[in-house]
């Protein structure tokens, strides 16, 4: 590692310690020229598929937009920071299992989904109304009568009114 202070090439290791999500390590260096001392942060770096567009455009995988989705579809509902993160996490694991170079948009938008379901229903009907291009009230009816008709969404707010579902500890999102 070079030093940012002088470029020297050698740098030395003084404290390293994990991060509490086990995902990056902090080290300590300094720098045996010039005596500064600095930080590093290692990540893992695994490739993640190469996105294939709906227009036929390759692009790489981009985490940030992956969390922008699910921000969208679950603003304002009472989803935690820390489910969508694990959400977000686990769109990205299933990437990675899929051991694929290259994943159609598609694809993702359907893990995306998998995980909107579980999390809020009103979010992943909102992500399905774009992601699948409702054209009439009559496709949300349909997508409705689907969660309805699920009973996998137990402890989650009704849909269309009815009694409400036992309240929830999820801190609500502002």
């Amino acid at each position: 590692m070079h030093c940012p202070f002088c470029q020297h090439a050698d740098t030395r290791v003084i404290d390293s310690r994990v991060s509490d999500d086990g995902a990056t390590i902090r080290r300590r260096r300094v720098c045996e020229a010039c005596g500064e001392r600095f930080s590093t942060l290692e990540t893992i770096e695994l490739k993640l598929p190469v996105i294939i567009k709906s227009d036929g455009r390759r692009e790489a995988f981009d985490a940030r937009k992956l969390r922008s989705g699910f921000d969208r579809a679950l603003q304002k509902r009472p989803v935690s920071e820390e489910q969508i993160e694990a959400a977000v996490r686990a769109v990205v694991h299933q990437l990675r299992m899929t051991a694929e170079r290259e994943l159609p948009s598609m694809r993702v938008g359907e893990f995306v989904m998998a995980e909107l379901r579980k999390l809020d229903h009103v979010g992943y009907v909102r992500f399905a109304s774009v992601y699948r291009a409702f054209e009439d009230v009559a496709d949300f009816r349909e997508e409705l009568d689907r969660l309805e008709n699920d009973s996998s969404g137990e402890g989650q707010l009704p849909l269309l009114g009815g009694e409400a579902a036992a309240p929830s500890n999820k801190p609500r999102r502002r």
